[in-house]
C-alpha cells in the first residue's frame, strides 16, 4: 500500500480544498508472536511460564497469586497436569458451582518503562464454557512505584490458537508512571467451567507501526437519467476522483443502478446478476485505480431480487456481497428477499463489513460485524438519522462510512466515537480521510472500549420474545 500523509481532504469535482487532520498513534496491534529468547519483534522477554507446579499452598505456585473479592465468590484454583500445552501443568481455574464465582491467576511482572511497547500472549483451554469471550479473559493491569493502578486496565483480544487451545494477545503501549504489570488470568460466572491457562508470556516489543487507509465517500445523485448504466456512470465519475486521489476504498451509495432514472423503475425492472453489468464497470475503475469499492445494487439471483452491497477488490473483483437483512416495508411489498447473514471481508488493510441503510435502524448488523472483527462499516443509505448513525460507530467503536442522499446522516465519516473527520457537502464530491487501524481511541475514564465491548457484552442473556 502507498505511504500516505495523514490527512482530511474533500475533493469537489474541478476543485480541491485540503484541511489538516492528523491522526496520531496510540494503541496496539494484534500480534501472534511466538516467542523465543526474544520475541518476534527482538524484545527482551520479561516473562515467560510454560511449566507449573504446586509447591505448598496454591498462592506459592511459581510466584503466581490468586485474586477473588471475597470468600462467597471465589473459584476453585489449582494446577493441573493436563491439559498442558508447554511444559508440564496449567493454571486451572474452576467455577466449583458457584454462578457468582468470578476470580484470576494473578502475576505482577517488573521492568516496565512508561511509554514503551509490550507483546503479551496466554493460551487456554476451556470446558463446559458457553461463552468464552465473556467468561474468559485476559488483563494487563499497569501499575505505578506504589502499587496503585495507573491506567483503565487492558482487555486482550483473541487472537487465533492451535487445535483446542484458543490463544489471547496483542501487543500494548505502557501508559505513564507504569514501572510494572499484573497479568491476570479470569474465569467468571461459569459455575460449571473450568479454564486451563498455558503459555504466557510478555516480552519487549518494537514501537507499534501504523496501519493507514485512505477511505473515501461520496455525495452523488444522479437525475434525469434514462438507464441504469447512466446512473452508474455517474457514480463512476466519482469513483474517478477518489482514483485520482489515491484512494483506498470508495463507499458509492444505495441503488446505484436504480437512482435517479427518469421512468422511476422498481426493483424488478433494474435488478442484475452479480457478477453482471455494474460490478464489470465498477471492476474496470477498480482495476485502473488499484482500489476498492463498495456499493449497493438492485440483485437478481434466481427467482430472489435482493437490495445488495458489493465489494470490488483492487483487481477489479467482486470480493464480498451482503444482502440487506433489514428491509422496510415499502422494499418488502416492492418485492425485495431479505439476507440472512452478516458477512465481514478482509482486505490487505484489515477487516470490513457492509450494511445498507434501514439495518442501521437496528443494534444487531453493526454489532455482528464488530464482534466478527469488521475494523470498518460501510453504509449507503438513502436517508436515516445521524444520531443512530453515530451510534453504530460508538457503541461498536468502529469506524463508519455512510454514502447518503439526504442530509441526514451526511456522506461522512466517523471515527469510533462518533466524530465526523470526513464529509462530502457539496454534491457531486468525493471526501476522504487518512486512518490509522492501529490506532485506539481510550475513553480517559472507561479504556479501551473496543475491547472492553467485545468482552463485557452479554451474549448469555436470551429474551424469548426476541427470538419468536
Amino acid at each position: 500500500m502507498r505511504r500516505r500523509l495523514g490527512f482530511a481532504a474533500v475533493r469537489p469535482v474541478r476543485t480541491i480544498v485540503q484541511s489538516a487532520a492528523w491522526i496520531f498513534l496510540a494503541g496496539f496491534i494484534f500480534s501472534a508472536a511466538a516467542l523465543g529468547e526474544k520475541g518476534e519483534t527482538g524484545g527482551k522477554i520479561l516473562f515467560q511460564a510454560d511449566s507449573f507446579t504446586l509447591v505448598g499452598e496454591i498462592s506459592q505456585v511459581d510466584g503466581w497469586s490468586v485474586w477473588n473479592e471475597r470468600p462467597e465468590t471465589r473459584p476453585e484454583f489449582g494446577v493441573a497436569v493436563l491439559p498442558s500445552l508447554g511444559g508440564s501443568g496449567s493454571l486451572m481455574i474452576s467455577g466449583a458451582a458457584n454462578s457468582s464465582a468470578h476470580g484470576c491467576w494473578l502475576k505482577n511482572v517488573t521492568g516496565i518503562e512508561p511509554g514503551k511497547c509490550y507483546s503479551f500472549e496466554a493460551s487456554y483451554q476451556t470446558e463446559s464454557v458457553p461463552y468464552p469471550r465473556q467468561q474468559v479473559t485476559a488483563r494487563l493491569d499497569w501499575r505505578g512505584a506504589d502499587s496503585s493502578r495507573v491506567a483503565q486496565p487492558e482487555y486482550v483480544p483473541e487472537i487465533p490458537g492451535t487445535g483446542k487451545w484458543r490463544k489471547t494477545g496483542g501487543t500494548f503501549r505502557a501508559p505513564d508512571k507504569a514501572v510494572s504489570v499484573n497479568i491476570e488470568l479470569y474465569l467468571s460466572f461459569c459455575p460449571q467451567g473450568r479454564v486451563w491457562w498455558d503459555c504466557i508470556s510478555l516480552a519487549q516489543a518494537s514501537d507499534i507501526p501504523k496501519r493507514r487507509v485512505r477511505v473515501a465517500t461520496v455525495n452523488c445523485y444522479p437525475s434525469g437519467t434514462a438507464s441504469s448504466a447512466e446512473s452508474v456512470e455517474q457514480f463512476c465519475r466519482m469513483v474517478e476522483e477518489a482514483g485520482k486521489d489515491h484512494c483506498d476504498i470508495v463507499c458509492l451509495g444505495e441503488g446505484i443502478n436504480m437512482v435517479g432514472i427518469n421512468r422511476r423503475p422498481g426493483y424488478s425492472d433494474i435488478a442484475e446478476p452479480v457478477p453482471g453489468p455494474t460490478t464489470k464497470r465498477l471492476g474496470e475503475l477498480a482495476r485502473n485505480y488499484g482500489m476498492y469499492i463498495v456499493a449497493s445494487l438492485g440483485e437478481r439471483d434466481s427467482n430472489a431480487i435482493y437490495n445488495a452491497a458489493v465489494l470490488i477488490d483492487r483487481q477489479g473483483r467482486v470480493a464480498g456481497r451482503y444482502h440487506k437483512v433489514y428491509l422496510p416495508r415499502e422494499e418488502i411489498e416492492a418485492g425485495v428477499t431479505p439476507g440472512d447473514s452478516y458477512p465481514v471481508f478482509d482486505t490487505d488493510f484489515g477487516r470490513i463489513g457492509m450494511m445498507i441503510c434501514w439495518d442501521v435502524q437496528y443494534v444487531d448488523p453493526a454489532r455482528a460485524l464488530a464482534v466478527q472483527g469488521a475494523e470498518i462499516i460501510f453504509m449507503p443509505i438513502w436517508d436515516g438519522f445521524s444520531t443512530l448513525t453515530e451510534a453504530r460507530a460508538i457503541e461498536n467503536q468502529v469506524y463508519l462510512v455512510s454514502c447518503s442522499y439526504g442530509e441526514t446522516p451526511p456522506c461522512a465519516v466517523y471515527d469510533p466515537w462518533g466524530k465526523i473527520i470526513a464529509e462530502a457537502k457539496k454534491r457531486p464530491s468525493v471526501a476522504w480521510v487518512d486512518i490509522d487501524l492501529n490506532q485506539t481511541h481510550p475513553d480517559p475514564w472507561l479504556g479501551d472500549m473496543k475491547l472492553r465491548f467485545a468482552r463485557e457484552r452479554r451474549a448469555d442473556v436470551v429474551v424469548p420474545e426476541l427470538q419468536r
